[in-house]
């Protein structure tokens, strides 16, 4: 689903999604940064459907920012259910936003199941094969998690030897039971994976 430009506040609030998370940028068109994002966030909205993402330059519309008091650019406002939740400052990469918004996917499907989701992290670092095999697992049988890179947070580092012991990655935390590597048969009962 392609970004959809909007013009007003009212036009936003028009067209919030009360029954789901919706997203809207709020991007300054010819900033470097605003540029990044709006780059990123199409190339992670195209790849998915059933996300409503709305986008604003700042530089015509001037009605949204100062409802939710935002001073920077860019910026995305996230809405839950129609009411604003929290902003996200900054550009980041096409993967972080197509992870929010799987996440947010996830977790309308999953409500409107009535299946509640387990809290899930997974402890990694970029050049392991391990963790990406086990997110790859857990991508596929629609289970939702927070990846934690455990080479750039070294407090999470230190958390992570603290619950489990062990230093090596990856790790999960399945609602506060650590497991150690891909141990698919502990993660899948654990998940109720069949």
């Amino acid at each position: 689903m392609a970004l959809q430009e909007i013009n007003s506040h009212k036009e936003m609030l028009e067209k919030l999604d009360a029954k789901a998370k919706s997203y809207v940028l709020l991007f300054k068109k010819g900033s470097e940064t605003s540029d990044c994002s709006y780059k990123n966030m199409e190339e992670a909205t195209n790849q998915l459907k059933d996300i409503q993402v709305m986008a604003a330059d700042v530089n015509k519309v001037r009605d949204i920012h100062t409802v939710y008091h935002i001073d920077s650019a860019p910026s995305l406002l996230v809405f839950n259910e129609g009411e604003f939740e929290k902003s996200i400052k900054g550009c980041n990469d096409n993967n972080y936003y197509k992870s929010l918004f799987e996440n947010a996917l996830f977790t309308a499907k999953s409500k409107a199941e009535g299946k509640p989701q387990k809290r899930v992290t997974v402890y990694t670092t970029p050049t392991c094969s391990w963790c990406t095999t086990l997110k790859t697992h857990l991508k596929n049988n629609g289970i939702r998690y927070s990846e934690v890179d455990v080479s750039k947070d070294q407090k999470a580092a230190e958390a992570m030897v603290r619950k489990s012991g062990q230093q090596g990655v990856p790790q999960t935390d399945i609602n506060g039971t650590m497991i150690i590597g891909f141990d698919k048969v502990k993660i899948n009962k654990l998940l109720g994976i069949q």
